[in-house]
């Protein structure tokens, strides 16, 4: 008998994405966490673990200091997505960061200076 696949892993990526960010809009009170935004989370097959892609805003000390205060809260935030979802067991969270965001704006200032460049000669 042939398996029908699941959609399991994507949609408790989604409610994992949406309970992170709850916490992180809600009261954190480590002060390592900076601005962050969840762009994405990536759960194994399995389900048990979760990677959890972030933007923060700041420079690269604070973009390290968030993921270390993301870390120690990492155990924390297992428990009460188990709580929230009513998981047996919860995925182990992993947190990255994610620098799509860094990146496309630095392709956006270099194409403004090769066009200001363009336009000057």
């Amino acid at each position: 008998m042939k398996q029908r696949p699941t959609h399991r892993p994507e949609r408790l990526a989604e409610l994992i994405r949406q309970t992170v960010a709850a916490f992180l809009t809600g009261n954190v009170r480590d002060p390592r966490i900076g601005f962050i935004t969840v762009t994405g989370v990536a759960v194994s097959a399995d389900l048990s673990h979760a990677t959890v892609s972030v933007s923060v805003m700041g420079t690269e000390e604070d973009k390290e200091s968030s993921l270390e205060g993301l870390a120690s809260a990492a155990r924390f935030l297992r428990a009460q997505l188990s709580r929230e979802l009513r998981l047996r067991t919860s995925p182990e969270l992993h947190f990255r960061l994610d620098r799509g965001l860094e990146h496309a704006q630095r392709i956006e200032q270099v194409l403004r200076e090769l066009k200001g460049r363009g336009e000057g000669g």
